[in-house]
Parts: structure tokens; sequence; C-alpha cells
């Protein structure tokens, strides 16, 4: 294995890259960090262990939506990532709202538009989907999570963060102290090696998926007017973005922020099998895509 050593600048300067399941090279490859929304690819991964089981059903409406529109972001849910006051909250280091006064501040009782019917990224309905997964399996998120997929896999060190204690020893950058109660949805946290672990793994030989429940994972629904630099075509499948880059050929993972960081989690879907994962410190994504995508297209450093 080819180590590759850096600062952690605030760049990209933290990576990680696998071939055929085995890492190939990496710069602090064992930082544990919070891995954002790339959890809403371990959720959706989580649900559908649970539909193979006949414990969950995808397409059972419950109010008002299935469980497969709200893992597609389908599902016309609002959001509460663009609400002032949260951020004003969590700056402030205030307790986090409870779930009915996020929802209220949210209007989430105010659908964007009919299930079904259109697309709008939504963590609270992510939370709906986690709601639902609790109640199949009869425990917590975290839980299910690690039954069903994280030790399907194999991988150590990545658990659900219930409380601010659980972040000791993650890399949180400017936000120490930080609730994870905020991510109403769920935030796991891991060695920035496990995230890339978990998503080659979910679609490696030894996956806990059926070849179905992977299949469904990765059709996309084409989201040009979300393009932005540095894919080509915006996409998003089931709990994955799946853009497609300017040389042609299609990533799919997740990218994820939080107060203090940012995360990248991508494979290939076609070519070589390879996974990579990148992590920085500040709010911009751009930097830890482009490390990922350029490790994808041309392997080690």
């Amino acid at each position: 294995m080819v180590r590759v050593r850096g600062v952690l600048d605030g760049v990209s300067d933290a990576f990680v890259l696998l071939e055929d399941g085995k890492p190939v090279a990496q710069a602090r490859g064992d930082l544990v960090v919070p891995w954002w929304s790339f959890g809403k690819t371990v959720i959706a991964a989580t649900a559908l262990r649970l539909v193979e089981q006949g414990r969950l059903s995808l397409d059972d409406g419950r109010d008002g939506s299935t469980l497969r529109q709200l893992l597609t972001h389908e599902a016309g849910l609002g959001d509460y990532g663009g609400l002032p006051a949260y951020h004003r909250a969590v700056a402030g280091g205030d307790a986090p709202w409870t779930r009915d006064e996020m929802r209220a501040r949210a209007r989430a009782d105010r659908p964007v538009f009919g299930p079904g019917e259109g697309w709008a990224y939504s963590n609270i309905g992510y939370l709906a989907a986690r709601e639902r997964i609790e109640q199949a399996y009869g425990g917590d998120l975290g839980d299910a999570a690690r039954a069903l997929v994280l030790a399907a896999l194999d991988v150590e060190g990545a658990r659900l963060a219930r409380t601010a204690d659980d972040l000791d020893g993650v890399r949180m950058g400017s936000a120490q102290g930080y609730d994870p109660a905020w991510v109403y949805h769920g935030l796991f946290v891991g060695p920035l090696l496990a995230a890339a672990e978990v998503l080659d793994g979910l679609f490696g030989p030894s996956s806990p998926l059926s070849e179905a429940s992977q299949a469904l994972m990765l059709k996309r629904l084409e989201l040009p007017e979300h393009n932005r630099p540095p894919w080509a075509l915006a996409a998003y499948g089931l709990g994955l973005m799946c853009p497609t880059t300017t040389q042609g050929w299609t990533a799919a993972g997740h990218t994820g922020g939080g107060p203090g960081s940012v995360v990248a989690v991508y494979r290939r879907t076609d070519g070589p099998r390879r996974a990579a994962a990148a992590f920085s410190l500040g709010d911009d994504q751009t930097p830890v895509e482009r490390r990922v995508l350029d490790l994808l297209a041309d392997g080690p450093p």
C-alpha cells in the first residue's frame, strides 16, 4: 500500500483510495470524521436490508408518502437546512429543537409538491425514513445500521453519534461542542477509510444487499438544474448522488457538509473498481469532490 502523508490544512489533504477493495493510497485515512450526508447512503442500505427481510415495504404509503419516495427525495417534503434560525441556533450552541418544533419551523406539513411529482432534497424526508427503520427494526438506527450493514461489511469504527460526548475524538474543526442531535436523520461518524469501505462493500462481491437492491440504489434521476462543478450532470439515486463526470463516466456516493467540515465519498460505476473518500475542514465541497474525482479517474497519486 502506498501511503501519502499530508498536513490537514483545510483544503483536501485527508483522503483514501481503494482499488478492488484494498487501500492503495491514503493520507490520514485513519482520521475519525463526521460523515454528514454520506450517512444517507448508510440509512438507505439499512432500509433496503429490512425490505429484503420483509420487515419494511418500499411502496406502502404512510403519512402521504412511501419509503421509496423518502429515500429518493421525491416525497415532496421541505427541509430545515435553509432556515436562518436553524443555522443561528447551531452556531450559538443552543440545545437542538425537538422534532416537533423543527417540523413546525420548517413547515413540514406544507408539501413542496405532491408525492412523486418532483424532486427536492430533504433531511426531513430522511428523518421520516429513520423513524420507519427504527419502528421496523425495534431499536435505534445506530443499532440497526450496525447489525444489518456495518457488521455485515466487517467495517470497524463507524457508529451513530447520539450525544456531544459521542464526538470525542472526532475531527470537528470549528464545530467543537456540536450536538449531533441537530442532524435529525442521524449523524454517522468514523474513520475516513471506513466510509470508503462501506461504499465499496455495498457494491462489491460480498455485498449484504441483493443485486436488485443495488440496482435500486443506482437507478438515476437526472437533475440538470442542479449541475455544478466538478460534475457535468447531476443525478440522484436511492441514497446516492450519481453524477456524470466531464470524462463521461458516472460516480456514485454522497457529498456531505456541516459546521466546520465537508466530506465526499464516491465510487466508479464502470471501469476499474475504485472507491475514494476525502475530508476537509471548512465549508467548500468542491475541493474534496475534485480530489475524489481525480483519484477515481487516475488511480494512486
